[in-house]
């Protein structure tokens, strides 16, 4: 069974219905690595798959219940802002924390304590703006023909 889509601008993943609120609904997915469709899975026992409950907003009111399938969309864009955030700006942080200690200090562990310290105000900051970053990671809705 295919549960995710990547099309133009759109990413579609496959979920079902677990709660509805008005037009505020909570959609389980089930997230599994690449190897989790692999025929051989059963033997190397490295793949791996994660329910997940991701927060949905109806705004076209597609009429939908509890226990139906639906198909979750977001955008590429979102995707990379979210490998952005995640990964790719606490690589720098890190990077030139790094950098910058070893020429400090000299002392490669202190160093390398200096530098996974940074990330501690960086995450404490996107914890803080939680509320307007989930503003802009939006999924909408669509039905399952």
């Amino acid at each position: 069974m295919l549960t995710l889509q990547i099309m133009t601008n759109n990413i579609k993943h496959l979920g079902i219905v677990e709660n509805i609120n008005g037009s505020h609904l909570k959609v389980k997915i089930v997230q599994t690595s690449a190897c989790a469709s692999c025929s051989a899975k059963a033997h190397c026992h490295v793949s791996e798959s994660k329910e997940k409950t991701i927060d949905v907003y109806n705004r076209e009111n597609i009429p939908c219940k509890i226990g139906e399938q639906v198909w979750i969309v977001g955008t590429t864009s979102m995707g990379m802002k979210a490998v952005l955030l995640a990964f790719i700006i606490p690589f720098l942080i890190i990077l030139a924390a790094l950098i910058t200690a070893l020429h400090l200090t000299e002392n490669e562990v202190a160093a390398a304590l200096i530098a996974l310290g940074t990330l501690i105000p960086y995450y404490l900051i996107i914890y803080m703006c939680r509320k307007r970053l989930s503003r802009s990671f939006v999924f909408t809705l669509e039905t399952v023909l």
